[in-house]
Protein backbone atom coordinates (compact mmCIF):
# COMPACT_ATOMS: atom_id res chain seq x y z
CA UNK A 1 0.00 0.00 0.00
CA UNK A 2 2.44 2.63 0.68
CA UNK A 3 4.66 2.02 -2.53
CA UNK A 4 1.23 3.22 -3.89
CA UNK A 5 0.53 6.07 -1.89
CA UNK A 6 3.68 7.56 -2.41
CA UNK A 7 3.83 7.16 -6.01
CA UNK A 8 0.20 8.86 -6.33
CA UNK A 9 1.20 11.54 -3.60
CA UNK A 10 -1.79 13.33 -3.24
CA UNK A 11 -2.29 15.80 -0.39
CA UNK A 12 -0.32 15.85 2.64
CA UNK A 13 2.85 13.05 1.28
CA UNK A 14 5.43 13.17 3.84
CA UNK A 15 8.59 12.92 2.91
CA UNK A 16 8.70 9.57 0.83
CA UNK A 17 10.87 6.80 2.05
CA UNK A 18 11.84 6.07 -1.37
CA UNK A 19 11.07 8.14 -4.25
CA UNK A 20 9.06 6.09 -7.22
CA UNK A 21 10.56 6.13 -10.77
CA UNK A 22 8.90 5.99 -14.15
CA UNK A 23 9.68 2.24 -15.71
CA UNK A 24 12.44 3.19 -18.34
CA UNK A 25 9.89 1.88 -21.15
CA UNK A 26 7.07 4.49 -20.09
CA UNK A 27 6.57 6.95 -22.02
CA UNK A 28 5.66 10.93 -20.35
CA UNK A 29 2.35 11.82 -21.26
CA UNK A 30 2.38 14.37 -24.32
CA UNK A 31 2.41 17.54 -23.51
CA UNK A 32 -0.34 19.94 -25.45
CA UNK A 33 0.62 23.43 -26.16
CA UNK A 34 0.05 25.51 -23.53
CA UNK A 35 -0.49 29.45 -23.37
CA UNK A 36 2.56 31.12 -20.78
CA UNK A 37 1.53 31.85 -17.75
CA UNK A 38 -0.70 34.61 -17.35
CA UNK A 39 0.34 38.23 -16.40
CA UNK A 40 1.71 39.15 -13.23
CA UNK A 41 -1.92 40.31 -11.27
CA UNK A 42 -2.24 44.17 -10.64
CA UNK A 43 -1.15 45.44 -7.56
CA UNK A 44 -3.30 44.41 -4.28
CA UNK A 45 -6.14 46.30 -3.25
CA UNK A 46 -5.00 48.45 0.21
CA UNK A 47 -6.93 46.36 2.94
CA UNK A 48 -9.76 47.36 4.35
CA UNK A 49 -9.32 49.09 7.97
CA UNK A 50 -13.16 49.89 8.72
CA UNK A 51 -16.82 48.98 7.95
CA UNK A 52 -19.69 50.99 7.25
CA UNK A 53 -21.93 48.89 9.01
CA UNK A 54 -22.00 46.37 11.89
CA UNK A 55 -21.59 42.67 10.39
CA UNK A 56 -23.18 39.90 12.47
CA UNK A 57 -20.59 37.71 14.43
CA UNK A 58 -18.91 35.03 12.29
CA UNK A 59 -19.92 31.29 13.48
CA UNK A 60 -16.91 30.37 15.65
CA UNK A 61 -14.61 27.85 13.73
CA UNK A 62 -14.54 25.72 16.75
CA UNK A 63 -17.86 24.46 16.18
CA UNK A 64 -17.50 23.28 12.71
CA UNK A 65 -18.33 19.99 10.90
CA UNK A 66 -16.48 19.94 8.50
CA UNK A 67 -17.27 17.55 5.53
CA UNK A 68 -14.18 16.42 2.91
CA UNK A 69 -14.82 15.27 -0.82
CA UNK A 70 -12.97 14.26 -3.41
CA UNK A 71 -14.89 15.97 -6.25
CA UNK A 72 -14.12 13.19 -9.01
CA UNK A 73 -15.47 10.31 -6.55
CA UNK A 74 -18.56 11.76 -5.02
CA UNK A 75 -21.27 13.19 -7.84
CA UNK A 76 -21.61 13.24 -11.69
CA UNK A 77 -23.55 16.51 -12.56
CA UNK A 78 -22.53 17.21 -16.16
CA UNK A 79 -21.60 13.74 -18.32
CA UNK A 80 -20.78 16.17 -20.80
CA UNK A 81 -17.50 16.96 -19.26
CA UNK A 82 -16.42 13.09 -18.39
CA UNK A 83 -13.11 11.72 -19.40
CA UNK A 84 -13.60 8.89 -21.71
CA UNK A 85 -11.96 5.46 -19.88
CA UNK A 86 -12.97 3.00 -17.62
CA UNK A 87 -14.46 4.74 -14.75
CA UNK A 88 -13.71 1.20 -12.65
CA UNK A 89 -10.54 1.46 -12.92
CA UNK A 90 -8.95 2.93 -9.20
CA UNK A 91 -6.94 5.36 -11.36
CA UNK A 92 -9.49 7.23 -13.52
CA UNK A 93 -11.18 9.90 -13.46
CA UNK A 94 -15.27 9.02 -12.33
CA UNK A 95 -17.08 11.48 -13.51
CA UNK A 96 -17.81 13.43 -10.47
CA UNK A 97 -17.99 17.09 -11.04
CA UNK A 98 -18.95 20.65 -9.10
CA UNK A 99 -22.83 20.37 -10.79
CA UNK A 100 -23.02 17.48 -9.28
CA UNK A 101 -21.35 18.34 -5.89
CA UNK A 102 -23.80 20.98 -5.72
CA UNK A 103 -27.05 19.09 -6.88
CA UNK A 104 -26.19 16.78 -4.01
CA UNK A 105 -25.38 19.83 -1.41
CA UNK A 106 -28.59 19.18 0.71
CA UNK A 107 -27.66 15.28 1.13
CA UNK A 108 -24.80 17.12 3.56
CA UNK A 109 -26.71 20.27 4.57
CA UNK A 110 -29.36 17.80 6.27
CA UNK A 111 -26.60 15.62 7.77
CA UNK A 112 -25.39 18.94 9.55
CA UNK A 113 -22.62 19.95 8.00
CA UNK A 114 -21.71 23.29 8.38
CA UNK A 115 -18.52 23.39 6.17
CA UNK A 116 -17.07 21.85 3.00
CA UNK A 117 -13.37 20.96 1.80
CA UNK A 118 -13.35 20.18 -1.86
CA UNK A 119 -9.83 18.69 -3.31
CA UNK A 120 -7.83 20.78 -6.18
CA UNK A 121 -9.90 22.29 -9.24
CA UNK A 122 -7.01 23.43 -11.15
CA UNK A 123 -6.44 21.96 -14.75
CA UNK A 124 -4.25 18.92 -14.18
CA UNK A 125 -1.28 16.97 -16.27
CA UNK A 126 -2.43 15.38 -19.85
CA UNK A 127 -2.56 11.70 -19.68
CA UNK A 128 -1.51 9.26 -16.97
CA UNK A 129 1.71 7.67 -15.21
CA UNK A 130 2.63 4.56 -13.94
CA UNK A 131 4.89 4.55 -11.10
CA UNK A 132 1.63 3.15 -8.92
CA UNK A 133 1.87 -0.06 -10.83
CA UNK A 134 -1.16 1.22 -13.20
CA UNK A 135 -2.27 3.76 -15.25
CA UNK A 136 -3.01 6.97 -12.55
CA UNK A 137 -4.48 10.40 -13.71
CA UNK A 138 -4.82 13.20 -11.71
CA UNK A 139 -8.54 13.28 -11.05
CA UNK A 140 -7.83 13.92 -7.77
CA UNK A 141 -6.74 17.85 -8.63
CA UNK A 142 -2.68 17.68 -7.03
CA UNK A 143 -0.70 17.34 -10.07
CA UNK A 144 -1.85 20.76 -11.34
CA UNK A 145 -0.64 22.01 -15.04
CA UNK A 146 -1.83 25.40 -14.76
CA UNK A 147 -2.73 27.57 -12.51
CA UNK A 148 -5.00 29.99 -14.14
CA UNK A 149 -7.53 26.91 -15.66
CA UNK A 150 -10.03 25.50 -13.79
CA UNK A 151 -10.12 21.96 -15.12
CA UNK A 152 -12.71 20.72 -17.26
CA UNK A 153 -13.08 17.26 -16.29
CA UNK A 154 -14.57 19.69 -12.89
CA UNK A 155 -16.66 22.07 -14.29
CA UNK A 156 -16.61 25.79 -15.13
CA UNK A 157 -15.67 28.94 -13.25
CA UNK A 158 -18.98 29.30 -13.18
CA UNK A 159 -19.96 26.02 -11.90
CA UNK A 160 -17.29 26.55 -8.71
CA UNK A 161 -18.98 30.13 -8.07
CA UNK A 162 -21.79 28.83 -8.16
CA UNK A 163 -21.03 25.54 -5.41
CA UNK A 164 -19.65 28.02 -2.91
CA UNK A 165 -22.72 30.47 -3.56
CA UNK A 166 -25.47 27.19 -2.94
CA UNK A 167 -23.01 26.31 0.08
CA UNK A 168 -23.45 29.72 1.44
CA UNK A 169 -27.26 29.59 1.02
CA UNK A 170 -27.15 26.92 3.23
CA UNK A 171 -25.07 28.01 5.79
CA UNK A 172 -22.38 25.93 5.04
CA UNK A 173 -18.74 27.17 4.64
CA UNK A 174 -16.05 26.50 1.76
CA UNK A 175 -12.54 25.48 1.95
CA UNK A 176 -10.81 24.96 -1.43
CA UNK A 177 -7.23 22.99 -1.30
CA UNK A 178 -4.44 24.46 -2.75
CA UNK A 179 -0.90 23.35 -3.34
CA UNK A 180 2.03 25.25 -3.44
CA UNK A 181 4.71 23.21 -3.58
CA UNK A 182 4.63 21.57 -6.69
CA UNK A 183 2.90 20.92 -10.02
CA UNK A 184 2.13 17.75 -11.40
CA UNK A 185 4.17 14.94 -12.87
CA UNK A 186 5.54 16.20 -16.34
CA UNK A 187 4.19 19.37 -15.60
CA UNK A 188 4.67 22.12 -19.01
CA UNK A 189 6.11 24.16 -15.90
CA UNK A 190 8.93 22.11 -16.12
CA UNK A 191 9.60 23.01 -19.43
CA UNK A 192 8.50 26.87 -19.95
CA UNK A 193 9.98 27.95 -16.23
CA UNK A 194 12.65 24.89 -15.70
CA UNK A 195 14.08 27.41 -13.93
CA UNK A 196 11.45 27.57 -11.68
CA UNK A 197 11.66 24.18 -10.35
CA UNK A 198 13.90 21.23 -8.47
CA UNK A 199 13.34 18.17 -10.37
CA UNK A 200 14.56 14.41 -10.53
CA UNK A 201 15.51 14.45 -14.22
CA UNK A 202 18.35 16.74 -13.35
CA UNK A 203 19.14 16.04 -10.32
CA UNK A 204 18.29 19.19 -8.11
CA UNK A 205 16.22 17.64 -5.24
CA UNK A 206 17.34 18.38 -2.08
CA UNK A 207 17.42 16.06 0.91
CA UNK A 208 15.38 18.29 3.40
CA UNK A 209 11.92 18.92 3.89
CA UNK A 210 11.45 22.17 2.09
CA UNK A 211 13.61 21.13 -1.14
CA UNK A 212 12.85 17.75 -1.40
CA UNK A 213 11.15 16.35 -4.43
CA UNK A 214 7.86 14.79 -2.63
CA UNK A 215 7.42 11.21 -4.00
CA UNK A 216 9.49 12.21 -6.90
CA UNK A 217 7.37 15.40 -8.40
CA UNK A 218 8.92 18.90 -9.37
CA UNK A 219 9.62 21.10 -6.37
CA UNK A 220 8.70 24.87 -6.55
CA UNK A 221 11.05 26.87 -5.71
CA UNK A 222 9.26 28.75 -3.36
CA UNK A 223 11.72 30.59 -2.03
CA UNK A 224 12.41 32.61 -5.36
CA UNK A 225 10.56 35.62 -4.94
CA UNK A 226 9.39 35.55 -8.57
CA UNK A 227 7.75 31.72 -8.45
CA UNK A 228 5.93 32.27 -4.84
CA UNK A 229 4.21 35.85 -6.13
CA UNK A 230 3.31 33.74 -9.24
CA UNK A 231 1.78 30.89 -6.98
CA UNK A 232 0.34 33.14 -4.34
CA UNK A 233 -1.24 35.59 -7.27
CA UNK A 234 -3.13 32.59 -8.71
CA UNK A 235 -4.26 30.91 -5.62
CA UNK A 236 -5.65 34.00 -4.15
CA UNK A 237 -7.09 35.21 -7.32
CA UNK A 238 -9.29 32.20 -6.94
CA UNK A 239 -9.92 33.04 -3.55
CA UNK A 240 -11.00 36.15 -4.52
CA UNK A 241 -13.17 35.31 -7.72
CA UNK A 242 -14.97 32.20 -5.97
CA UNK A 243 -15.65 33.25 -2.58
CA UNK A 244 -14.76 30.71 -0.64
CA UNK A 245 -14.05 31.24 3.35
CA UNK A 246 -10.60 30.06 3.10
CA UNK A 247 -7.92 27.50 1.82
CA UNK A 248 -7.02 24.11 2.55
CA UNK A 249 -3.34 23.96 2.36
CA UNK A 250 -1.42 20.86 1.09
CA UNK A 251 2.03 19.73 1.87
CA UNK A 252 2.74 22.79 4.49
CA UNK A 253 6.15 21.10 5.87
CA UNK A 254 7.49 21.15 2.50
CA UNK A 255 7.36 24.68 2.00
CA UNK A 256 9.16 27.70 4.48
CA UNK A 257 7.75 29.41 6.77
CA UNK A 258 9.23 33.10 5.09
CA UNK A 259 6.30 31.89 2.06
CA UNK A 260 3.39 30.76 4.63
CA UNK A 261 4.19 34.38 6.37
CA UNK A 262 3.63 36.09 3.35
CA UNK A 263 0.62 34.11 2.52
CA UNK A 264 -0.85 34.75 5.21
CA UNK A 265 -0.09 38.51 5.23
CA UNK A 266 -1.58 38.59 1.98
CA UNK A 267 -4.67 36.63 2.25
CA UNK A 268 -5.79 38.75 5.11
CA UNK A 269 -5.34 42.19 3.09
CA UNK A 270 -6.73 40.88 -0.13
CA UNK A 271 -8.90 38.22 0.47
CA UNK A 272 -10.86 38.64 3.92
CA UNK A 273 -9.45 39.59 7.25
CA UNK A 274 -11.11 36.15 8.39
CA UNK A 275 -10.39 34.13 5.44
CA UNK A 276 -9.72 30.67 7.32
CA UNK A 277 -6.49 28.14 6.53
CA UNK A 278 -6.10 24.64 7.87
CA UNK A 279 -2.25 23.28 7.16
CA UNK A 280 -1.30 19.84 6.50
CA UNK A 281 1.68 19.13 8.08
CA UNK A 282 2.02 15.64 7.63
CA UNK A 283 2.06 14.03 11.36
CA UNK A 284 1.15 16.90 13.14
CA UNK A 285 -0.02 17.21 16.70
CA UNK A 286 -0.14 19.78 19.11
CA UNK A 287 4.31 20.04 19.39
CA UNK A 288 4.41 19.96 15.70
CA UNK A 289 1.46 22.43 14.48
CA UNK A 290 2.98 24.62 17.34
CA UNK A 291 5.72 26.14 15.08
CA UNK A 292 2.64 27.35 13.00
CA UNK A 293 0.97 28.45 15.01
CA UNK A 294 2.84 30.69 16.95
CA UNK A 295 3.97 32.67 14.61
CA UNK A 296 -0.28 32.68 13.07
CA UNK A 297 0.76 31.22 9.99
CA UNK A 298 -2.40 29.51 9.86
CA UNK A 299 -5.15 29.06 12.06
CA UNK A 300 -5.65 25.31 12.36
CA UNK A 301 -4.22 22.18 11.70
CA UNK A 302 -4.91 18.18 10.81
CA UNK A 303 -3.75 15.90 14.42
CA UNK A 304 -2.67 12.65 12.58
CA UNK A 305 -2.72 10.80 16.24
CA UNK A 306 -6.60 10.81 16.46
CA UNK A 307 -7.30 8.11 14.12
CA UNK A 308 -4.63 5.99 16.04
CA UNK A 309 -4.96 6.82 19.40
CA UNK A 310 -9.05 6.36 18.39
CA UNK A 311 -8.44 3.20 16.84
CA UNK A 312 -5.98 1.47 19.36
CA UNK A 313 -8.39 2.42 22.29
CA UNK A 314 -11.07 0.98 21.18
CA UNK A 315 -9.88 -2.51 19.73
CA UNK A 316 -8.55 -2.90 23.38
CA UNK A 317 -4.78 -1.83 22.41
CA UNK A 318 -4.49 0.52 25.60
CA UNK A 319 -5.97 1.36 28.85
CA UNK A 320 -8.12 4.16 28.84
CA UNK A 321 -6.07 6.44 31.41
CA UNK A 322 -3.80 6.70 28.72
CA UNK A 323 -6.35 7.69 25.74
CA UNK A 324 -7.42 9.99 28.07
CA UNK A 325 -4.07 11.53 28.41
CA UNK A 326 -4.01 12.07 24.83
CA UNK A 327 -7.02 13.81 24.61
CA UNK A 328 -6.38 16.27 27.51
CA UNK A 329 -3.11 17.05 25.44
CA UNK A 330 -5.00 18.01 22.25
CA UNK A 331 -6.50 21.18 24.93
CA UNK A 332 -2.85 22.54 25.15
CA UNK A 333 -3.13 23.86 21.22
CA UNK A 334 -1.82 27.11 20.88
CA UNK A 335 -4.35 29.57 21.91
CA UNK A 336 -6.39 30.86 19.15
CA UNK A 337 -5.89 27.53 17.13
CA UNK A 338 -7.58 24.90 16.22
CA UNK A 339 -6.83 20.89 15.57
CA UNK A 340 -8.54 19.37 12.96
CA UNK A 341 -8.92 15.19 13.63
CA UNK A 342 -10.40 12.98 11.07
CA UNK A 343 -10.92 9.11 11.37
CA UNK A 344 -11.00 8.67 7.29
CA UNK A 345 -8.85 10.59 4.36
CA UNK A 346 -7.49 9.58 0.76
CA UNK A 347 -3.78 9.63 2.36
CA UNK A 348 -4.72 6.70 5.05
CA UNK A 349 -6.90 3.32 5.31
CA UNK A 350 -10.29 4.26 6.29
CA UNK A 351 -10.81 3.37 9.51
CA UNK A 352 -14.06 1.27 9.18
CA UNK A 353 -11.42 -0.39 7.49
CA UNK A 354 -9.10 -0.80 10.05
CA UNK A 355 -12.02 -1.91 12.68
CA UNK A 356 -12.61 -4.80 10.00
CA UNK A 357 -15.91 -3.61 8.98
CA UNK A 358 -17.32 -3.56 12.41
CA UNK A 359 -19.71 -1.00 12.48
CA UNK A 360 -20.54 -0.84 16.50
CA UNK A 361 -16.44 -0.09 17.11
CA UNK A 362 -16.95 2.45 13.78
CA UNK A 363 -20.17 4.08 16.29
CA UNK A 364 -18.21 4.20 18.84
CA UNK A 365 -15.23 5.69 17.06
CA UNK A 366 -17.52 8.32 15.30
CA UNK A 367 -19.32 9.30 18.90
CA UNK A 368 -15.67 10.09 20.16
CA UNK A 369 -14.74 12.03 16.66
CA UNK A 370 -17.80 14.50 17.76
CA UNK A 371 -17.47 14.82 21.68
CA UNK A 372 -13.71 15.97 21.30
CA UNK A 373 -11.81 18.74 21.23
CA UNK A 374 -10.75 20.49 17.47
CA UNK A 375 -12.97 20.51 14.22
CA UNK A 376 -14.22 17.05 13.37
CA UNK A 377 -13.12 16.14 9.45
CA UNK A 378 -16.00 13.78 7.92
CA UNK A 379 -14.65 12.21 4.77
CA UNK A 380 -16.82 11.52 2.19
CA UNK A 381 -19.42 8.41 2.29
CA UNK A 382 -17.86 7.40 5.80
CA UNK A 383 -21.05 8.36 7.59
CA UNK A 384 -23.19 5.58 5.26
CA UNK A 385 -20.47 2.91 5.60
CA UNK A 386 -18.35 3.31 2.66
CA UNK A 387 -15.26 1.22 3.90
CA UNK A 388 -12.53 2.81 2.15
CA UNK A 389 -9.76 0.57 2.42
CA UNK A 390 -6.20 0.15 1.85
CA UNK A 391 -4.91 3.31 -0.97
CA UNK A 392 -5.97 3.63 -3.93
CA UNK A 393 -9.72 2.25 -1.95
CA UNK A 394 -9.22 4.97 0.36
CA UNK A 395 -10.79 6.97 -2.74
CA UNK A 396 -13.43 4.93 -4.02
CA UNK A 397 -17.24 6.59 -4.89
CA UNK A 398 -19.55 8.09 -2.65
CA UNK A 399 -22.26 4.80 -2.19
CA UNK A 400 -25.67 6.18 -3.54
CA UNK A 401 -27.62 3.02 -3.16
CA UNK A 402 -31.08 3.22 -5.00
CA UNK A 403 -30.48 7.33 -6.00
CA UNK A 404 -29.38 7.58 -9.56
CA UNK A 405 -26.27 9.46 -9.05
CA UNK A 406 -22.79 8.19 -10.74
CA UNK A 407 -20.46 7.44 -10.47
CA UNK A 408 -21.68 5.45 -7.05
CA UNK A 409 -25.58 4.62 -8.21
CA UNK A 410 -26.16 1.23 -6.58
CA UNK A 411 -22.93 1.03 -4.29
CA UNK A 412 -24.65 0.33 -0.60
CA UNK A 413 -25.45 2.81 1.68
CA UNK A 414 -25.93 2.06 5.86
CA UNK A 415 -28.62 4.65 6.54
CA UNK A 416 -28.77 3.72 9.67
CA UNK A 417 -25.35 4.85 10.36
CA UNK A 418 -25.89 7.94 8.80
CA UNK A 419 -28.93 8.21 11.39
CA UNK A 420 -26.44 8.26 13.68
CA UNK A 421 -24.09 10.45 12.24
CA UNK A 422 -27.10 12.86 12.31
CA UNK A 423 -27.62 12.70 15.85
CA UNK A 424 -24.06 13.45 17.04
CA UNK A 425 -23.95 16.34 14.91
CA UNK A 426 -27.39 17.73 16.22
CA UNK A 427 -26.08 17.08 19.36
CA UNK A 428 -22.05 18.77 19.05
CA UNK A 429 -23.83 21.78 17.21
CA UNK A 430 -26.91 22.53 20.29
CA UNK A 431 -24.29 21.94 23.12
CA UNK A 432 -20.70 24.76 23.13
CA UNK A 433 -19.16 22.60 25.67
CA UNK A 434 -18.59 19.52 23.10
CA UNK A 435 -16.89 22.21 20.58
CA UNK A 436 -15.56 24.95 23.23
CA UNK A 437 -15.64 23.20 26.40
CA UNK A 438 -12.50 22.31 28.54
CA UNK A 439 -12.02 18.07 28.86
CA UNK A 440 -11.77 16.62 32.02
CA UNK A 441 -11.71 12.36 32.88
CA UNK A 442 -14.58 11.17 35.25
CA UNK A 443 -13.58 7.57 35.06
CA UNK A 444 -11.09 5.16 33.20
CA UNK A 445 -11.42 2.54 34.78
CA UNK A 446 -11.42 -0.42 32.81
CA UNK A 447 -13.72 -0.77 29.42
CA UNK A 448 -15.99 1.95 30.70
CA UNK A 449 -14.57 5.08 29.82
CA UNK A 450 -16.26 8.92 31.25
CA UNK A 451 -15.13 12.33 30.63
CA UNK A 452 -16.81 15.95 30.79
CA UNK A 453 -16.85 18.85 28.61
CA UNK A 454 -17.49 22.04 30.34
CA UNK A 455 -17.70 25.56 28.76
CA UNK A 456 -17.59 28.01 31.17
CA UNK A 457 -19.08 31.00 28.94
CA UNK A 458 -22.36 29.48 28.08
CA UNK A 459 -22.69 27.29 31.38
CA UNK A 460 -23.05 23.95 29.30
CA UNK A 461 -21.88 20.62 30.48
CA UNK A 462 -21.71 17.46 28.66
CA UNK A 463 -21.05 13.83 29.79
CA UNK A 464 -19.72 10.98 27.27
CA UNK A 465 -19.75 7.69 28.65
CA UNK A 466 -18.11 4.84 26.22
CA UNK A 467 -17.90 1.18 26.98
CA UNK A 468 -15.53 -0.64 24.09
CA UNK A 469 -16.42 -3.93 26.48
CA UNK A 470 -18.11 -6.92 25.12
CA UNK A 471 -20.25 -7.27 28.31
CA UNK A 472 -22.45 -4.53 29.80
CA UNK A 473 -20.76 -2.22 31.58
CA UNK A 474 -21.09 0.22 34.72
CA UNK A 475 -19.60 3.41 36.48
CA UNK A 476 -20.46 6.05 39.21
CA UNK A 477 -18.87 9.55 39.45
CA UNK A 478 -19.68 12.37 41.34
CA UNK A 479 -22.67 14.49 40.42
CA UNK A 480 -20.97 17.11 38.07
CA UNK A 481 -20.04 20.62 39.30
CA UNK A 482 -21.98 22.25 36.27
CA UNK A 483 -25.05 20.59 36.99
CA UNK A 484 -25.57 21.58 40.63
CA UNK A 485 -29.26 22.54 40.78
CA UNK A 486 -30.52 20.76 38.13
CA UNK A 487 -33.16 18.28 38.75
CA UNK A 488 -32.28 15.82 35.69
CA UNK A 489 -30.40 15.08 32.94
CA UNK A 490 -30.95 13.39 29.44
CA UNK A 491 -29.37 10.78 27.46
CA UNK A 492 -29.14 13.22 24.13
CA UNK A 493 -28.04 10.31 22.15
CA UNK A 494 -30.46 7.28 23.14
CA UNK A 495 -33.22 8.86 24.90
CA UNK A 496 -34.31 8.85 28.75
CA UNK A 497 -33.28 10.48 31.49
CA UNK A 498 -31.66 10.23 34.61
CA UNK A 499 -32.26 12.24 37.93
CA UNK A 500 -30.12 13.81 39.91
CA UNK A 501 -28.04 12.55 42.99
CA UNK A 502 -24.77 12.33 45.13
CA UNK A 503 -23.22 10.39 41.69
CA UNK A 504 -24.42 9.75 38.46
CA UNK A 505 -24.49 6.39 37.84
CA UNK A 506 -23.70 4.81 34.43
CA UNK A 507 -24.84 1.68 33.02
CA UNK A 508 -23.95 0.91 29.14
CA UNK A 509 -24.46 -2.33 26.83
CA UNK A 510 -21.54 -4.05 25.07
CA UNK A 511 -19.91 -1.12 22.72
CA UNK A 512 -21.87 1.45 23.11
CA UNK A 513 -22.30 4.90 24.20
CA UNK A 514 -23.99 7.64 26.21
CA UNK A 515 -23.97 11.56 26.11
CA UNK A 516 -25.56 13.30 28.84
CA UNK A 517 -26.72 17.05 29.16
CA UNK A 518 -29.14 19.18 30.60
CA UNK A 519 -32.44 18.78 29.80
CA UNK A 520 -33.44 20.92 26.86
Amino acid sequence: MLQGFFALCLAGCATAPETPTRPATEAAPTQPAVPAPAPEAPAAPAPVTEQVAPKEPARPWADEVLYFVVVDRFADGDPTNNEKGDTKAAGTFHGGDLKGLTAKLDELSSLGVTALWVTPLLKQIPGFVTGSGFPDWGYHGYWADDFHALDPRFGTEADFKALVDAAHTRGIRVLLDVVYNHPGYNSRYLTEKPDWLRSEDKGTCGQDDVTSCVAGLPDFKTEVPEVAKYLLDAQLDWAKRSGVDGFRLDTVKHVSHDFWKEHRRRTRAEVSPDFFLLGEVWGGDVAVLEPYFTPDEMDAGFDFAFQGNTLAFLQGRGRAVAFDRYLQSRGKVTPGHHLAHFLSSHDVDGALHQLKGDVSLFRLAAALQLTTTGIPVIYYGEEVGRAGGDWPQNRSDMPWGKQAVKPGAGKKRDEALREYYKRLISIRRAHPALSRGAHEALSTEGDVYVFQRKDGASGDTVVVAVNRGKTRGTASVPWPEGWTGVAEVEDLLNGGRTKAGATLDLALEPLSARILGRVQ
